[in-house]
C-alpha cells in the first residue's frame, strides 16, 4: 500500500488497511474469510469509482504530481525492450532530467525521449525535479535527428512542471532551445508520438510535445502554466490554485473536447500509482496501435496532417459567440484578407461641397463662417 495518501484517498486507504490486516491474520481461513475479503475488495472498488468520478481539476493535478506516480525511467522497463540510452547534447553536458535512447515496442524499433523527475531525494536533485535545462532539449533534438536519419519513429513521454528558469539555464538559451525543438519537430520526416504521463507544464512540455499524435493519461494534465503560477498572476495568491485549475481547462477530458489531445489512456482504479504494471500495459497497447497507424501514412502526407493538426488548435470569442476553428472560414479577398461588410451610408448632415472644402486651419467652410 502506498505510504503517501491524498486527502480524498483516505477512505480508500482505510479499507485497504482492513484487507491487509485480515490477510495477515493467521487464524483467518476458510470460506467465510474468502467471502469477507471479496466483500471488502468490492467495497474498495465501489468507493474508488464514487470518489474518482467526482474529482475536481485541482484533485487531478494533485494525482498527476503524486510522489508514487510512475516515472519515465520506470516505464522504460515496463513498456520498452532492449533500451540503450544516449547522453549529452555535444555542446554543454548531459541533463539527467531528459532520458533519451533506442528501444523497441514489441517488434517496432523506436527512439524514446522522456522527462524524468526522479523518485528519491537524491534522484530528484540530480534530475532537477524534472525541470530540463537547455542541454536537455538539445539532447532530445539530437536523438530526434538520429531517428529521422535512420527512419525510426519517435515516442516522447512528457512529465514536467516546466523548463528550468534559473540564471544558468537562461544564459545557455533555454527559450531558444525549446523554440528550435518546436520548429524541428514540426518538420521531422518520421512519425512522432507524444504522451503526457503526469504534468505537462508550459513550454517545458511543448519542447517534447509537437508530434503527430498527442496522447494523455487519464489523470495527467497539460497547461500553458501551472495553477499556482496562474493564481499568483491573476489573484496575487497561490491559495487560489484550485480556482485557476478549473479555469485553465487542463484535465484530460477538457483537452480532448478542445481538440488538443487525440486520445486518453485509461488508468487503473485509483490512478497509475496504485498499479504501475496495469498502467504500463495500457500504455504499451495504445503506443503500439498509434505507431502502426502513423507508419502506414506516407511521409509527405504525415507532414501535411501534422501541420493541419496544429493549425486547427484553438478557440476564440467573437462578441458573445464562441467560434471554433472547425467552423467554415470567413470568405477572403484575393489578397487573403477577410472580407469586411460595408456599413450603410449615414444621412448627410452637411452638403458634400461643405465636407470637401477645408480651409487652411483644418475646419470646414461652415465652421469658419459660424466662428466668424
Amino acid at each position: 500500500m502506498d505510504k503517501y495518501t491524498l486527502p480524498f484517498e483516505e477512505p480508500i486507504r482505510e479499507i485497504e488497511r482492513q484487507i491487509e490486516l485480515r490477510r495477515a491474520d493467521p487464524a483467518a481461513k476458510g470460506p467465510e474469510f474468502e467471502k469477507e475479503l471479496r466483500d471488502l475488495e468490492a467495497r474498495r472498488l465501489a468507493l474508488i469509482q464514487e470518489i474518482f468520478s467526482k474529482l475536481s481539476a485541482w484533485d487531478r493535478v494533485r494525482i498527476a504530481r503524486h510522489p508514487s506516480r510512475p516515472t519515465s525511467v520506470e516505464y522504460i522497463g515496463l513498456v520498452f525492450e532492449d533500451f540503450l540510452d544516449i547522453h549529452g547534447d555535444r555542446r554543454f553536458g548531459d541533463d539527467k532530467a531528459v532520458i533519451a535512447g533506442f528501444g523497441r515496442v514489441g517488434a517496432e524499433r523506436v527512439v524514446f525521449i522522456g522527462q524524468q523527475k526522479g523518485r528519491t531525494t537524491k534522484e530528484k536533485l540530480a534530475c532537477n525535479f524534472g525541470m530540463p535545462h537547455p542541454e536537455g532539449y538539445r539532447k532530445a533534438l539530437r536523438a530526434m535527428k538520429l531517428a529521422e536519419k535512420f527512419q525510426i519513429p519517435i515516442v516522447t513521454f512528457i512529465d514536467t512542471m516546466g523548463a528550468y528558469p534559473g540564471i544558468g539555464s537562461e544564459e545557455r538559451g533555454v527559450a531558444e532551445a525549446i523554440a528550435v525543438n518546436l520548429m524541428e519537430m514540426s518538420r521531422l520526416r518520421t512519425p512522432l508520438l507524444s504522451v503526457v504521463i503526469g504534468e505537462g507544464g508550459s513550454g517545458g512540455a511543448l519542447g517534447l510535445g509537437t508530434g503527430d499524435r498527442l496522447i494523455i493519461t487519464e489523470y495527467a494534465y497539460y497547461s500553458v502554466i501551472s495553477p499556482e503560477g496562474c493564481a499568483a498572476i491573476l489573484w496575487r495568491s497561490g491559495d487560489e490554485a484550485p480556482k485557476a485549475a478549473e479555469a485553465l481547462k487542463l484535465t484530460a477530458k477538457d483537452l480532448l473536447d478542445l481538440g488538443i489531445m487525440d486520445e486518453i489512456v485509461p488508468e487503473p482504479p485509483g490512478g497509475a500509482h496504485n498499479d504501475p504494471d496495469a498502467m504500463a500495459a495500457n500504455l504499451k497497447k495504445v503506443i503500439a496501435r498509434n505507431l502502426d497507424e502513423l507508419l502506414a501514412v506516407p511521409l509527405d502526407r504525415l507532414l501535411e496532417l501534422r501541420y493541419e493538426k496544429y493549425r486547427k488548435i484553438g478557440y476564440f470569442l467573437e462578441g458573445r459567440k464562441e467560434v471554433s476553428p472547425h467552423q467554415p472560414a470567413a470568405p477572403r479577398t484575393a489578397t487573403g484578407k477577410p472580407k469586411r461588410k460595408r456599413k450603410a451610408a449615414e444621412p448627410a448632415t452637411t452638403s458634400a461641397s461643405a465636407q470637401l472644402e477645408k480651409p487652411a486651419s483644418g475646419r470646414t467652410q461652415g465652421e469658419s463662417e459660424g466662428s466668424a
